[in-house]
């Protein structure tokens, strides 16, 4: 039978292994363009990382999507490659601007953050591959549940 004496040397490898092994196995980077690859499927965004309580996700756009907004979260859109348009909306009430709309043209490498409760819907007329970032209580519908929702969210 073998036994190991712990030495404090011994002890400080091991705690050191220990922690690497625990804090820091999230530490590698990654491939935006090979883990866009991986993505099949239109308007499912799938979750990358984690951080203070947001999530980095990445989604790919084709078609309009749902009109809506987010009572508590603001959201922030990064177009890796493609192009798309935002596209919002005043909300419905008696001054003259209701329903009144605008859009915006997210070209590659821009971005734009999408303050809460701000009705918009993001249109892609081809394939736009999209980078988010998020609270992780983040609904991708917000305030409409649909055929585009998407409850549980994967980790690619």
């Amino acid at each position: 039978m073998l036994f190991l004496i712990l030495t404090p040397l011994r002890f400080m490898v091991l705690l050191s292994a220990v922690y690497c092994l625990l804090f820091t196995s999230d530490m590698n980077k990654i491939n935006l363009h090979e883990k866009l690859s991986l993505i099949k499927d239109y308007w499912n965004p799938r979750i990358l990382a984690e951080l203070n309580g947001q999530y980095v996700k990445l989604v790919k756009f084709q078609g309009p999507f749902t009109w809506h907004h987010h009572e508590a979260e603001d959201e922030m859109f990064l177009v890796v490659k493609g192009r798309f348009r935002m596209e919002f909306r005043q909300p419905s009430d008696d001054s003259s601007e209701a329903g009144q709309q605008r859009e915006v043209w997210l070209e590659e490498g821009e971005f734009m953050v999408v303050p809460r409760g701000v009705e918009h819907r993001p249109v892609a007329d081809e394939e736009a591959e999209v980078l988010l970032f998020e609270p992780a209580s983040t609904l991708n519908t917000g305030n409409v549940r649909d055929d585009f929702t998407v409850s549980k969210l994967d980790w690619l």
